[in-house]
């Protein structure tokens, strides 16, 4: 069983459309299960129709079945069988209706194979008759199609009478031959659709209700500012801020026991330094933001589940327009919100080149949850009940520097008109506990793995650089250290951000490149180490992190955030931009602008605190 992409036809338009057809062309798979969305036909039944035409023996199974009555809709299955020509289930995933029997169905083979059916008029279905017999390989019907439409993977199959049929039916139509296959197929699906299904009016839905609030000229913006704003309220300030400390005193009290427990078992006071003020102080300082990740992915989580998402891509489309974007850009920034890995894959589904390219560049503006820990660690500290706007604000940032970038960038990449943004809007959906649950473990536990992995090994390289100096004597300070050297050179690169030469602020911001809750990692082993603190989590008591204050802190929050993103991003975006020069261009950007709106926030931030 090979579960393939989410696409709504084989036309070679995304890579998703690309990898489904490859795979059902190169894999000769003995069954196609066709999952549709039973209560959007029209949309649905157009990847039928294409499916219909390959040598694939073709099961539709008919999703969503439940929400059918809701909708005032009747899907007779047999007249649909009639009209498809192959066998047609209904299930509903959600409520695990017919799963059994159709497992059933596939494990047993007893499904009634495909019939032709011929859904064109008599002198376009007459030209693919008449080039299939030169055609040399499988799916000849769906291929004689393709190469009517002039399919851009099939140019080298392309012959003579491909060319005098296409003239022909262009004469006739007066039309491109890629949009008459296109209408003739919906004109089917109309067909299909009259007779198969039965509409009643029952009346406004509670859906149409509230997009009538959700969706209004004048309320869907600032209903959307709001959300927002209260899902960073409550991940930063008002719940998650209460849990830092407790997860601090736990930390502490187990790096209490174990070094009293080293000390116990003989253990030499670099070794103890090492798992107290290294590993634990590092992975600790990182896990200690566990309950407000929880919280942000809890809220990103509901939203998506009820259908609200789908809404934000369509309020925003008309403003990202004119931007140089489109409304399918916010899918890769929705997904951005917890890791910019996927987010920057995401961008895949966008079919136009020069957009695309945009939103790979833009994508890691977005706050990931790798960030937060840096947000809150800096918020809580040093804007206390305020913490959640101020993390709120910073969201909002990013959305603007992101419009800033994308004018930019338009210049740049010279981008034409923006390709266009057709979506469906889902009926809002009561919230499922326990796929929320799933969705919320799953990322919590990927955190817990990079915490448990990368974050560990940082840590131990980090405590061994700032406990040895380049001659590897151990003891000598932290101002004598390896990584005090490093800093040192870095520092007047963070100078114009922080008003200070600090190494240790630098070699940290630069950790972020390793990963973004690094930066917390880095601080809270320098800090734990140096001479003038006794607890490593207490980071700003620090004598080389005291200097820091408000308008520092939101400089440093601000150029961490928006600077270039961790390696495995880079990464992802070197496979999606497809140079080295191109991803080193973008990162350079990315940094750069970074750099700039640090350096405002600090400079204004400043002499608002001299004036005032």
């Amino acid at each position: 069983m090979v579960d393939l992409p989410g696409i709504y036809s084989l036309s070679p338009y995304t890579l998703e459309e690309e990898i489904s057809r490859k795979f059902i062309f190169e894999e000769e798979p003995d069954l196609i299960i066709n999952i549709i969305d039973a209560t959007s036909l029209e949309r649905s039944l157009y990847l039928t129709t294409q499916l219909l035409e390959l040598d694939v023996n073709v099961l539709v199974v008919l999703n969503m079945s439940d929400i059918l009555e809701k909708k005032g809709l009747i899907i007779d299955e047999k007249i649909l069988e009639e009209f498809l020509g192959v066998e047609v289930v209904k299930i509903s995933a959600l409520k695990r209706i017919g799963i059994v029997e159709l497992i059933n169905k596939i494990n047993s083979g007893d499904i009634r194979p495909k019939r032709q059916i011929n859904i064109f008029p008599d002198i376009i279905e007459k030209k693919i008759y008449e080039l299939i017999p030169y055609i040399q390989s499988p799916h000849k019907r769906f291929i004689a199609i393709k190469l009517l439409e002039d399919d851009k993977n099939l140019v080298d199959l392309q012959f003579e009478e491909v060319s005098i049929a296409r003239r022909l039916l262009g004469h006739i139509y007066e039309k491109d031959i890629e949009s008459i296959i296109a209408n003739e197929r919906y004109r089917y699906i109309e067909l299909v659709k009259s007779q198969a299904v039965t509409q009643i009016d029952i009346g406004e839905t509670l859906t149409d209700k509230l997009d009538k609030i959700f969706l209004n000229k004048w309320l869907s913006i600032p209903i959307f500012a709001i959300v927002m704003f209260l899902i960073y309220f409550l991940a930063v300030g008002m719940v998650g801020g209460m849990t830092v400390e407790f997860i601090e005193g736990v930390v502490e009290r187990v790096s209490e026991f174990t070094a009293s427990g080293l000390e116990k078992l003989g253990a030499s006071s670099w070794s103890i330094s090492l798992v107290v003020d290294g590993i634990i102080a590092g992975v600790g300082a990182v896990l200690s933001f566990i309950p407000q990740l929880i919280i942000l992915f809890l809220c990103i989580s509901i939203l998506e589940t009820t259908g609200y998402m789908s809404r934000i891509s369509f309020i925003l489309d008309k403003i990202f327009r004119r931007f140089g974007l489109s409304g399918k850009t916010l899918i890769p920034f929705i997904v951005g919100a917890g890791c910019s890995v996927p987010g920057v894959l995401s961008t895949r589904t966008i079919e136009d080149e020069k957009e695309r390219k945009m939103s790979i560049i833009l994508t890691p503006f977005i706050p990931c949850s790798a960030r937060l820990p840096v947000i809150v660690l800096f918020s809580t500290f040093f804007f206390g009940r305020y913490s959640g706007i101020v993390a709120a604000s910073l969201y909002f940032l990013a959305i603007i520097l992101i419009f800033i970038s994308a004018l930019i960038l338009k210049k740049v990449i010279n981008k034409g008109e923006q390709s266009p943004y057709i979506t469906e809007l889902p009926e809002y959906k009561a919230i499922n506990l326990l796929h929320i649950a799933k969705d919320v473990f799953q990322k919590i536990w990927e955190f817990i793995k990079r915490a448990g992995s990368v974050i560990l090994l940082c840590s131990i390289i980090i405590w061994f650089l700032v406990s040895f100096s380049w001659k590897f004597e151990y003891g000598v300070g932290v101002e004598k250290s390896i990584l005090a050297s490093i800093g040192n050179a870095i520092a007047w690169f963070f100078y114009p951000m922080l008003g200070e030469y600090s190494w240790a602020a630098s070699v940290s911001a630069i950790q972020g490149l390793v990963a973004k809750e690094q930066v917390v990692s880095s601080m809270s082993v320098i800090a734990g180490l140096a001479s003038d603190t006794v607890d490593g989590r207490q980071i700003f008591t620090s004598g080389l992190f005291s200097f820091f204050n408000t308008p520092s802190a939101l400089a440093y929050m601000a150029f961490v955030l928006f600077s270039a993103p961790c390696i495995g991003t880079i990464g992802a975006m070197k496979r999606e931009l497809g140079s080295t020069k191109n991803v080193l261009l973008a990162v350079g950007f990315q940094t750069l602008l970074a750099w700039v709106v640090a350096v405002l926030i600090f400079g204004v931030g400043t002499l608002i605190g001299v004036i005032f």
